[in-house]
């Protein structure tokens, strides 16, 4: 069978994985790092895929190639197609006073949550438009079309031939607060708003297993945002939930129902396969458990061990890790609590507990977030660094009340796009095997979520 390529660039890197398109067997990967910090010129992400590429073998004997990217990034071309200015990435807050001048200008969160299925923030691309309309009104002038680095990269490939031949995908489109999830279609009146009368070229938005262009011989998807990807790379189906443990935490669902949150805590993403992504994202997550390492001076590993000496519940010890403030809920400037300190809970393994339980809790507030807005949860995929941790693993389906599945960890956004490549290459989405996957499954126990609801709400007020 064909080979079919997959990339993952991401804020921290470039990943290439080479599979086979039918069995998904692994042949090759490479890596190539991306520069530090909030916005980058989108030539460092051409080059890591150069150097990504080369090794992981290069692309002579590869069939088809799909491209997964960080979400959001505003990517800003002028009318020869130059970039204006360095991208602004997810993570730049400059643009959350623009969120919220565009949420009080639609009407409040309820017209934004109808119009397009998300409330801006910072993170989203239209809050960065209206950022570089009112501080940088040059380039706002000079910006003929905006697309995401995905976007860019997969034009990139194709030879970059006119604005016209910009291309994306339902889910990345789905990120940008001008394109809705339900009704599939572009809001150019909210890009206008955004750039304050401006309206650039923005990218055709692509099937789910279309193919787009061609690199050489190689055929290219449409590719996708990371999350989704992530999700097609994962095999994860309606009734299931990925759980990402990794500086953030995210909870994504796959679902046939679009979301529309007015509050904003879920973002009515769409997925890589036709359906929706509702999606949750927590600020504080992977590093609570760095931090409980820290300060009792162990290993992750032995944290985890010190956590599963002490029963459910940390025998009243509670930690709500607001420990940089939060995003879900929107606490931005909120500390970490704790509750419930004794001389009997005053030890490094009920600390451990706490730490371990604050971190899931949260977590699992967003799973719930999202059965409310119509997505079924059966299951939950546990992913990332902090899903490493034996304690995390066997704590979480207690605290979700679902049984885990724990995939051998890997690349599952590149996996995401070198399936979709696959399933644009031969019209039919591949069945590909995880390898290593373990499932995890408790008693739930519910009092500890009820414990930290306490905790949490007086955190709130």
């Amino acid at each position: 069978m064909p080979l079919v390529a997959g990339v993952d660039s991401s804020t921290q890197a470039c990943k290439v994985v080479v599979r086979d398109a039918e069995s998904g067997e692994l042949v090759r990967e490479g890596r190539a790092p991306h520069p530090a910090g909030t916005e980058v010129d989108p030539a460092a992400w051409e080059a890591a895929l150069t150097e990504a590429l080369a090794g992981a073998g290069g692309l002579d004997d590869v069939a088809a190639l799909g491209v997964g990217g960080q979400q959001h990034g505003m990517v800003c071309l002028d009318e020869a197609g130059d970039v204006v200015r360095p991208a602004l990435l997810w993570n730049d807050v400059r643009s959350a006073g623009a969120a919220a001048d565009l949420v009080a200008e639609l009407g409040g969160g309820q017209a934004w949550a109808d119009a397009v299925g998300i409330v801006p923030v910072a993170s989203f691309t239209a809050s960065k438009l209206r950022w570089l309309a009112d501080a940088e009104p040059a380039n706002a002038d000079r910006t003929a079309a905006v697309c995401l680095p995905h976007d860019w990269l997969t034009w990139r490939l194709s030879g970059a031939a006119g604005l016209d031949t910009l291309v994306t995908d339902r889910s990345d489109a789905s990120g940008t607060a001008y394109w809705s999830a339900a009704t599939g279609e572009y809001r150019p009146d909210l890009l206008t708003l955004a750039l304050r009368g401006r309206t650039p070229v923005l990218p055709r938005v692509a099937g789910p297993h279309e193919l787009v262009g061609a690199h050489g011989s190689v055929q290219l998807s449409a590719g996708a945002g990371d999350n989704a990807a992530a999700a097609l790379g994962l095999g994860a189906r309606p009734g299931d939930v990925v759980v990402s443990i990794g500086t953030s935490g995210v909870v994504s669902a796959v679902s046939e129902v679009a979301a529309v949150d007015p509050t904003g805590t879920v973002a009515g993403f769409a997925d890589a396969t036709g359906r929706h992504l509702p999606l949750v994202c927590t600020l504080n997550a992977a590093r609570v458990l760095d931090s409980a390492a820290a300060m009792l001076r162990v290993s992750l590993d032995e944290l985890a061990e010190l956590a599963l000496q002490v029963p459910a519940g940390a025998d009243g010890l509670v930690l709500v890790p607001y420990l940089e403030g939060e995003r879900t809920p929107d606490l931005p400037h909120a500390t970490g609590s704790v509750h419930g300190l004794t001389l009997r809970t005053s030890t490094a393994a009920h600390w451990a507990r706490a730490a371990v339980e604050g971190l899931l809790c949260g977590l699992a507030d967003g799973i719930e977030a999202l059965v409310a807005q119509g997505a079924a949860v059966e299951r939950v995929l546990l992913v990332g660094g902090g899903a490493r941790s034996r304690a995390v693993q066997e704590i979480a389906p207690a605290v979700f009340g679902r049984p885990v599945l724990v995939p051998e960890p890997g690349e599952a956004v590149a996996d995401g796009a070198a399936r979709q490549a696959a399933w644009a290459l031969t019209g039919s989405l591949p069945e590909w095997a995880a390898a290593g996957t373990r499932l995890v499954e408790a008693d739930p126990t519910p009092s500890v979520r009820e414990r930290y609801a306490e905790v949490r709400d007086r955190t709130d007020r």
